[in-house]
């Protein structure tokens, strides 16, 4: 690889980092949007339930092949393509909606497509990461870019918000088409280099194997992210809907209005700024797994309350310490990934990682739109964060349990290396 200049001097990925923070800006607008735009038009939490439901089903079947494509593909050019596709998409949604009315399921076949292009440009961004920088500038690298990520959680909310109280769900989503054409623009001017850890393979016979089993292989015999990888699995069944739960708390239970769920979720944003912020700190302070287990004791914790207080303050409060806990478990997890895969192979067990830990997601999103249509919000979300608690007492049998700091320096990781910074 390249020598990258340090990272504040590093030009592509700083061009890189400014394109995506607009972005993610745009994706925030949508992230509100489009189940508000569902919602208006059909009143129903459980079709609204049901955008997310698509979301993620299409995710897991497209990350069966994703990290394939990447590890064989141009990663600029993929995500180029991907970000321009996804402008077409999102820029037709108002223009749709104009000609012929609310018509639904155009909204899940958007949705859809967009996972499809969102999986495989995910995938590629994450991979791009260590060819942009320097491996001791990975964590702060990755901390930047969930720093943008933050940026556009309290931002994007309340544009949405004001965007679809003044014009229309439909026109915040053509909004969040206009920042994928300006991330575009901004991947023409970046430069990556070259990668590290041999060559990428060439055709194999084995199809699926090469596909899929190749990166499912490495993260079962990684001592560490083999049991990341299962409790993820369990973890997401609950945080996939668990927004669903709050914006149905908040609008139909609370009886506020979209602007209200838009200003909650912004304040959630505070928790991934702070997280961004202290991720690397933490995680060189205490480790990856404790850093990690107090990640989800955060989000059960979070999930249980919010859905039993009545004071929006409160629950605005704690959508913050439900985003801190996923921003630092994401940022220590994805430079964990970056640091001991080879980068060939990275591609492919990113894609394997997200979809067996996504698998669920789906799945736990139905189950807990459908149980808090029948029983209400409260009694879902404290099960939802008492399951939580379960998770974490499981990872506590794990590798990844607190350790003295000799013996986690002896804790085997399997093929890649080791904890890494």
């Amino acid at each position: 690889m390249r020598a990258a200049a340090p990272l504040r001097r590093n030009k592509d990925f700083n061009i890189f980092w400014l394109g995506q923070a607009l972005s993610v800006l745009g994706g925030s607008v949508s992230l509100l949007a489009l189940p508000l735009l569902v919602l208006d038009a059909t009143g129903s939490l459980v079709q609204m339930g049901l955008v997310t439901v698509i979301s993620g089903v299409t995710g897991i079947g497209t990350g069966m092949f994703a990290g394939y494509v990447v590890d064989r593909a141009d990663r600029r050019r993929l995500m180029i393509l991907c970000d321009l596709l996804r402008a077409v998409l999102f820029c037709a949604v108002p223009v749709l909606w104009w000609a012929g009315g609310p018509r639904v399921w155009l909204l899940y076949v958007l949705t859809a497509l967009a996972t499809v292009l969102k999986t495989l440009f995910d995938v590629a961004y994450v991979t791009a990461v260590p060819q942009l920088v320097r491996t001791e500038d990975l964590t702060a690298a990755n901390g930047r870019l969930m720093g943008t990520f933050a940026v556009g959680t309290l931002l994007g909310p309340v544009l949405a918000g004001l965007l679809t109280a003044a014009a229309g769900a439909d026109r915040a989503l053509a909004v969040d088409g206009a920042t994928f054409l300006v991330s575009a623009a901004s991947l023409a001017w970046v430069t990556f280099g070259k990668p590290v850890g041999g060559e990428r393979a060439g055709p194999s016979s084995g199809v699926f194997r090469e596909v899929f089993v190749v990166g499912f292989r490495f993260l079962w015999t990684h001592a560490l992210l083999r049991p990341l990888t299962v409790l993820l699995t369990l973890l997401t069944f609950v945080t996939m809907g668990a927004t669903d739960l709050l914006i149905f708390r908040v609008q139909h239970d609370l009886g506020r209005d979209a602007a209200t769920v838009g200003y909650v979720i912004a304040v959630s944003g505070t928790g991934v700024v702070a997280a961004a912020l202290t991720a690397g700190r933490l995680r060189r302070t205490f480790g990856f797994g404790p850093c990690w287990l107090a990640s989800v004791a955060m989000i059960g914790v979070a999930v249980a309350v919010t859905g039993v207080s009545r004071s929006v303050p409160v629950i605005a409060a704690l959508a913050a310490v439900f985003m801190f806990g996923l921003t630092l478990g994401g940022v220590c997890s994805m430079t964990l990934r970056q640091e001991v895969t080879p980068d060939h192979l990275l591609g492919r067990v990113t894609s394997a990682f997200w979809t067996v830990h996504n698998a669920s997601g789906p799945v736990g999103a139905a189950v807990l739109t459908v149980l808090a249509a029948r029983h209400g919000v409260p009694a879902v979300s404290l099960a939802a964060g008492a399951f939580c608690l379960l998770v974490l007492g499981a990872g506590l049998l794990t590798p990844l349990r607190p350790r003295p700091a000799a013996r986690e320096q002896a804790v085997p990781c399997g093929p890649g290396g080791g904890l890494g910074a």
